[in-house]
């Protein structure tokens, strides 16, 4: 209780939120699109299990080397550690004072539980609780999400560019993808062109009153933006999403496939691609696209009489249970523990508000 009310202490007065919400029902629409990605999920897992042949994907299943699911975790927890510290400079880089490290990584981890949402949005509510931490306008830190996205579907992108010496295929909507996002990022830096167009919205009433929270956005883009910034971010986010490529390639390693170099190369553009095409998809948590692809792709690229429909839909099954159900139930029980903080913090600031404030 003493160190929730010194954290207490050290946040700043409240102030108003670029974005005020009624916190209830943020919540509940949230909760609720989370309920749908739930149900989609289990469903698209039943049309993997039909695509697998039901018994026959049962049956490769059981002949996976379970012994190597303890690796496979470590190393998709690996790419949530490294997430968490490019999440952890983001919020340097904007000035988000405050907050402890430990909160700061259960708020990060909470993020996880809503990966599910359609195009992820639901990971606004790391923003949400960064406002009940900090009192940071949701504003200030939203654009954090977006940048997360970004340099993760860019690394994402890198990661599939190694395979194109051995994968020729998909080439093409690389090179769009890659253009696209160039031309985005090179108009955020344009801060002239940017502040033009605010004074064009201006005229539009119902923009006019969130003129302020425009600027506030753009601003923390435009720093999170930066090439002194970008390349880090881009960085961290190679080197851990590679660690979840290293884990589709040690679960086709389990389902019986001889390790290989090509093998490898061949499973991060897989898993790359198939995350990105998710991602595009903005299903929530990319569900049905990207599991369309690593199956799609493990049949078109794997040139090997083992890999067969069961085969691919186990491969599909395992490494999205590995990568998304898994970080999702993490982000579960950090929710959990979080909101449970966060509810004693709340507490410990009124007591302080009252304690310098007695009643007459």
């Amino acid at each position: 209780m003493i160190e929730e009310a010194a954290e207490a202490s050290r946040v700043t007065p409240p102030s108003t939120d670029a974005f005020p919400t009624d916190d209830r029902s943020f919540l509940h629409r949230l909760k609720r699109r989370f309920v749908y990605g739930l149900i989609f999920g289990i469903l698209v897992i039943v049309a993997l299990g039909l695509f697998g042949d039901g018994p026959a994907l049962l049956g490769t299943l059981a002949r996976f080397d379970w012994r190597l699911v303890p690796l496979i975790l470590l190393l998709t927890t690996s790419n949530y550690l490294l997430r968490f510290a490019k999440w952890h400079l983001y919020l340097r880089w904007l000035q988000v004072g405050g907050i402890r490290p430990l909160t700061s990584f259960g708020i990060f981890m909470a993020g996880l539980s809503m990966a599910i949402t359609p195009g992820k949005v639901g990971e606004f509510l790391k923003s949400y609780l960064l406002r009940r931490a900090t009192r940071t306008p949701v504003s200030v830190t939203a654009p954090i999400i977006v940048a997360e996205r970004i340099t993760d579907g860019l690394a994402m992108l890198a990661l599939a560019a190694l395979g194109l010496g051995i994968v020729h295929y998909g080439w093409q909507i690389l090179a769009v993808l890659s253009a696209v996002a160039v031309v985005g990022i090179g108009l955020l830096q344009q801060r002239t062109l940017m502040f033009r167009l605010f004074e064009r919205l201006e005229r539009f009433p119902r923009i006019a009153r969130r003129i302020q929270s425009l600027h506030t956005l753009y601003e923390s883009a435009y720093l999170l933006f930066r090439p002194l910034n970008l390349v880090p971010a881009i960085g961290i986010g190679v080197v851990s999403w590679l660690g979840e490529c290293v884990a589709f390639f040690l679960i086709l390693i389990g389902l019986g496939f001889a390790p290989s170099f090509t093998l490898m190369v061949t499973a991060t553009f897989v898993l790359a691609t198939a995350t990105m095409l998710g991602a595009i998809s903005m299903l929530p948590g990319g569900l049905g696209a990207a599991e369309a692809s690593v199956a799609g792709l493990l049949l078109l690229l794997v040139h090997d009489h083992h890999m067969t429909a069961d085969l691919a839909a186990a491969a599909t099954l395992l490494v999205r249970f590995a990568t998304l159900w898994f970080g999702v139930l993490l982000g579960l029980g950090a929710l959990l523990l979080v909101e449970r903080h966060l509810s004693r913090l709340e507490t410990s600031r009124r007591r302080v508000v009252e304690a310098s404030h007695p009643a007459d």
